[in-house]
């Protein structure tokens, strides 16, 4: 299938930069800023991507918090509109949200409300990424929830809880988890990073470093769903991941919000190199 390249794009990701610290560092510009250079099909893709945003504002907002991640594509007022009649979330995740709004509707008929609100839009929103047209958010989607499911489960059985309260979907990997009495709950063979996340959630007594050390395999992925990528919208798509971990760390620890960014600025520069072989 043909793919758009966006040459002069990519080239000029390198200058976003910070300055002396991390005030000069702005996640939503940037993204907006790509959005308006890509095609139709291609932004679409960048905002199913930050859907994800979308469904922890949702929760949030839904739960009477007041956090709010300006990533997400839809403003504080439109989440709150789409709560209360959603139409511009897709089908699955609207569904979710009707139903759970009331569950006494036709709609809701033979549907498993135990599950939790929470849960259920979760399943949803990673259940429309696997049926995009976009190998890398199928792709990185499919290992964000793997990721997580991990590492919920691995806390999960820390603290003596029922590990399938912790996990989203169905699939083979999340059977094991609920299942599996093995230390690596038998996925030694079938996930590189499993020791890894496990190592973070057991041994990791500081919270911050315990989400450093996950968010460095987010990271390492990103750039492997990408490796042979380097102008179309799998090498925006993988960039903008990892602008979203830079942005995470830009609040936590600015510091290594900023180490991460030239990180970033780094691995463009050799990609630059291999495209010059």
């Amino acid at each position: 299938m043909f793919e758009n390249n966006y040459y002069s794009l990519v080239a000029g990701l390198r200058e976003y930069t910070l300055e002396s610290d991390t005030k000069g560092f702005d996640a939503r510009e940037i993204v907006d800023e790509i959005l308006e250079a890509l095609s139709s099909s291609d932004a679409n893709a960048v905002r199913l991507l930050y859907g994800y945003y979308d469904c922890e504002n949702i929760i949030a907002l839904r739960a009477g918090r007041a956090a709010y991640n300006p990533l997400g594509n839809l403003s504080r007022e439109e989440l709150a509109e789409e709560l209360d009649s959603p139409r511009k979330m897709p089908a699955p995740m609207a569904r979710v949200i009707r139903i759970y709004a009331d569950p006494e509707s036709e709609e809701a008929e033979g549907v498993d409300m135990t599950i939790g609100f929470e849960k259920a839009l979760w399943s949803a929103y990673y259940d429309v990424c696997s049926h995009s047209k976009s190998r890398f958010i199928r792709e990185w989607t499919a290992f964000d929830r793997t990721l997580r499911n991990v590492a919920a489960a691995a806390v999960a059985r820390a603290t003596d809880r029922n590990v399938d309260e912790v996990t989203v979907g169905k699939d083979e990997i999340v059977d094991r988890l609920q299942r599996s009495s093995a230390a690596d709950f038998g996925l030694r063979g079938e996930l590189s990073y499993i020791d890894a996340v496990i190592a973070a959630v057991n041994d990791e007594q500081n919270l911050v470093e315990k989400e450093h050390k996950i968010d460095l395999v987010r990271w390492e992925q990103a750039g492997e769903l990408a490796t042979f990528d380097y102008f179309n919208i799998n090498a925006i798509l993988s960039y903008l991941a990892k602008i979203n971990i830079v942005a995470r760390w830009a609040l936590l620890d600015p510091k290594r919000g900023r180490e991460m960014l030239e990180r970033i600025m780094a691995e463009l520069d050799g990609k630059e190199l291999v495209n010059k072989q």
